[in-house]
């Protein structure tokens, strides 16, 4: 098993690429501790990945990721029951599509608290222990818009080029003392929101991708499970396109 006893906190993992996620790193081996936006879905995930490995241990946890009091809080519950944490998977975050000259501050300021300070917020809580330690991986959940840009919804694509910008930084900085930091970059994933987009807009979009074909969940998570464990030992500040090479 790849990562065998290792203490991983996931957040948005309740569901779509980060409940893959934590599947793949239950799968091999790790202790899985699961962030989601309130404790009744971080139970439902729980139970229903418990279901599927019963010898595996995964718990849930809610914390208000934009607030860092209650970030730092809930990852010392984790470091108070399991004695590290090893793995971070940054993947909580939200995507809209609204036109720049309709964009409010208050919109802007809700995809930035969640998709970047969000991520500040629990990387910095993390990397307390991970310096301790001497030891640690840090994973965010990036996406190809980051590089290439989208018609609409402006604040996505440029959370997400934060999130590399963090990444490339922070693995800089954190290199030496032990921690590599990298993202993943998802193309066009078949997640629940996208099920539910009309077949005749969906179809261009495979058309665009060499593949063809819709990426999976479980993609993503391979991916995580890859840069968690000793095969990318030598790997960091890395943000690793998983889009079938689509061009969004």
């Amino acid at each position: 098993m790849k990562l065998k006893n290792k203490i991983a906190i996931i957040t948005g993992g309740s569901r779509g690429i980060g409940h893959a996620t934590a599947d793949a790193f239950l799968a091999e081996g790790a202790v899985v501790i699961l962030a989601a936006t309130s404790q009744a879905n971080a139970d439902k995930a729980v139970a229903s990945l418990k279901q599927k490995h019963p010898d595996g241990t995964v718990e849930g946890i809610c914390p208000t990721l934009s607030d860092g009091e209650s970030v730092k809080q809930a990852f010392q519950s984790v470091v108070q029951r399991h004695g590290r944490i090893d793995i971070l998977v940054n993947n909580a975050g939200i995507s809209e599509s609204t036109p720049f000259t309709s964009y409010t501050e208050a919109l802007y300021d809700k995809v930035m608290d969640l998709n970047v300070k969000g991520v500040f917020n629990a990387t910095h809580a993390a990397a307390e222990y991970m310096v301790a330690q001497g030891s640690g991986v840090i994973l965010s959940t990036s996406s190809v818009v980051s590089r290439y840009g989208q018609p609409s919804g402006f604040a996505y694509p440029a959370s997400k080029f934060a999130v590399n910008g963090m990444t490339l930084s922070l693995a800089r900085e954190l290199g030496p003392k032990g921690i590599r930091v990298n993202a993943v970059a998802p193309g066009i994933i078949e997640t629940d929101m996208m099920k539910a987009v009309p077949k005749e807009v969906i179809e261009p979009l495979i058309a665009q991708v060499p593949l063809r074909r819709l990426g999976q969940p479980a993609d993503i998570a391979n991916a995580f499970v890859f840069l968690a464990s000793e095969d990318a030992s030598y790997i960091t500040g890395a943000v690793l396109n998983v889009d079938g090479m689509a061009r969004t």
